[in-house]
């Protein structure tokens, strides 16, 4: 899941996925704006069918937080 997350986010973002790490922040280190996450929580919630409603987005800022609420989400 980690490695298609981290894959989702490069194309989305303008990245290399193998720069990418857990630890990885969508603002301070990719500098994503509002619209670049807006596709971007798109683009997760198709991959894996779930849905991420606007006010969930302030607690994920970095891809090992994107990784634990689809985690959660899927239970």
């Amino acid at each position: 899941m980690l490695e298609r997350i981290k894959e989702i986010v490069a194309e989305s973002l303008g990245t290399e996925a193998g720069t990418l790490t857990e630890s990885t922040s969508f603002k301070e280190d990719l500098g994503a704006d509002s619209l670049d996450l807006f596709e971007m929580v798109m683009a997760l919630e198709e991959e894996f069918n779930v849905e991420i409603p606007t006010e969930d987005l302030e607690g994920i800022q970095t891809i090992g937080d994107v990784e634990a609420y689809i985690q959660n989400r899927e239970k």
